[in-house]
């Protein structure tokens, strides 16, 4: 049994996160949460009564409550995934993007270093920060490379550049003062509790909605999809037994395009919800002008976790797809309720 503390467990995959570690492990988790847009304790209504999870709202710029918090839970660990992350957000207002993923990320590192070197024994020895990141620090990729552990940082947007400042930080704190850091860069998620201006999520709900859906520029942009349960699997194993110090790339290995991954949408949504129209969900596809800096492809080098680690990704696309849509059109009250808030109507963003 571990006492960890996750940052941003109330967004998509922290929740997911805590979800499985309270189903498949005996650790006590502490949520710390600032519940922006993003954080929705409706993901976490069915652990809520746990006497192995506690919540707090909070902050992770305010270094005061950070301390408190660190002081009285005594954790073991730390599995940092707070972090504003949407890239077309961080056009419309790149500053919150700054303030939560550098200076937080800093405070947090600043904070659980002066904890960390009040232990001893055991408890310090085992101790870890493990920084959860992205593959966009990386930039675009050819048609034919793949990211890998050595490749050099080029972000594209306020986002990117935001988490690639934090990597930096964490792996300053490990470098310098020896504190026991270790990061993940993964590809897209997918899957339950998604918020909806992301792509699938969105694209379900615009498209049972009668709503257009919008595709940036000829939508040949190609991403590298990773199911949540394979991510935080990967994050768990990298928390147990990753080296310290080491960056581990996550990536699912299902390179597919923004249009096929619509196209797919629509053809799944025909055949288990079929439009009242007769026609084909395909029709309500609309091309829209391209996103400022749009990386045109990202993909993910696993071999080091695959080797050192032995995790590989269980779930295909295409029937992780699936089970996803399926998801969204069970849980229809978990995205009326955000709607109903107002907090996101599905228009565009990032158009800057």
């Amino acid at each position: 049994m571990k006492k960890i503390i996750i940052t941003g467990g109330a967004g998509f995959i922290g929740s997911n996160f805590i979800l499985k570690q309270l189903a498949e492990t005996n650790n006590h988790i502490l949520n710390l949460d600032k519940l922006t847009y993003a954080g929705n304790l409706d993901n976490l209504e069915s652990i809520a009564a746990n006497p192995r999870y506690q919540f707090v709202q909070g902050d992770i710029t305010d270094a005061s409550l950070v301390e408190s918090i660190i002081q009285d839970f005594q954790p073991d660990g730390i599995i940092h995934f707070a972090a504003e992350s949407h890239v077309d957000r961080s056009i419309d207002g790149p500053i919150p993007f700054i303030m939560t993923n550098v200076v937080g990320t800093a405070i947090l590192l600043d904070q659980m270093h002066k904890y960390w070197k009040t232990l001893e024994g055991q408890k310090k020895a085992e101790f870890r920060f493990l920084h959860v990141s992205t593959d966009e620090v990386f930039g675009s990729l050819g048609p034919d490379e793949l990211f890998r552990i050595d490749t050099p940082y080029d972000p594209s947007s306020p986002y990117s550049a935001s988490k690639a400042g934090s990597d930096h930080l964490v792996r300053a704190w490990g470098r310098t003062f020896g504190f026991p850091i270790l990061l993940t860069n993964c590809t897209n998620n997918y899957g339950p509790y998604q918020f909806p201006e992301k792509l699938i999520p969105l694209m379900v709900i615009n498209a049972i909605s009668g709503k257009p859906l919008p595709i940036y520029g000829d939508g040949l942009n190609i991403r590298d999809w990773l199911h949540v349960e394979d991510h935080c699997d990967a994050i768990y194993n990298v928390f147990e037994n990753g080296s310290l110090g080491e960056t581990y790339l996550v990536g699912g290995e299902e390179e597919v395009t923004n249009l096929r991954v619509v196209e797919s949408i629509c053809a799944i949504l025909d055949e288990i919800k079929p439009n009242a129209s007769g026609k084909s969900y395909r029709e309500q596809i609309t091309y829209v002008t391209d996103r400022p800096g749009h990386d045109v492809r990202y993909a993910m080098d696993i071999s080091k976790i695959r080797a050192e680690l032995g995790w590989n990704p269980s779930h295909s696309f295409e029937a992780g797809l699936k089970e996803t849509i399926q998801w969204y059109l069970n849980n229809r009250a978990w995205w009326t309720k955000l709607q109903e808030k107002k907090i996101y109507e599905q228009e565009r963003l990032g158009t800057a």
